[in-house]
């Protein structure tokens, strides 16, 4: 991981993020820039981002010295995990700027935007220099436990939740099962 291009700050926080990796996430620099990152986020147990049926075959994330890696099986339903895929890219200008964050993988989320984009104020006016990727990545984890209809990045879906939440729930669930079973 040496890159002489690279502040040091970059440096250390990704050789944490692969040696102390968060739980249910992935994060690792591409090897043609390690600025960007491929990230992955296991939907937190409890939420409409977790549940997948007990048929879905599901490449298991297995976090081994910080790499990920996929095995086919069939999953217990308490293990059975939506896999979500994000880039994330720090800017010239990090740690004074926010890292640049968008989801990859398809979800529905009042929070989220179609294009991928997140609604998260540490990624817009509440970031500060002392917050790192992990602290991001572990923020988002957190946005898809507790979805936010009040400040919302997609009006439908916001409107949605507020009017009958138990249905957008289901509808979260059922784009879990469509887009983030890794299948």
């Amino acid at each position: 991981m040496a890159n002489s291009n690279l502040p040091r700050r970059i440096i250390k926080e990704t050789q944490r993020l692969l040696s102390e990796p968060a739980p249910g996430i992935s994060a690792s620099p591409s090897e043609d820039n390690m600025r960007y990152f491929n990230v992955m986020i296991l939907g937190p147990t409890q939420s409409p981002y977790e549940e997948l049926p007990r048929i879905v075959k599901l490449p298991f994330m297995i976090l081994q010295n910080g790499r990920v890696e996929f095995e086919r099986n069939d999953c217990e339903m308490d293990e059975c995990r939506g896999v979500f895929k994000l880039e994330l890219f720090l800017p010239e200008e990090y740690p004074m700027a926010a890292p640049k964050v968008r989801f990859l993988t398809k979800i529905y989320h009042p929070n989220i935007d179609k294009l991928g984009r997140i609604c998260l104020d540490i990624l817009k006016d509440k970031w500060s220099p002392a917050l790192q990727i992990r602290t991001v990545l572990l923020s988002i984890q957190a946005l898809l436990s507790a979805p936010n209809p009040d400040d919302p990045l997609s009006e439908n879906i916001a409107k949605h939740w507020k009017t009958n939440e138990a249905e957008a729930v289901e509808t979260a669930k059922e784009w879990t099962r469509l887009y983030a079973s890794g299948a």
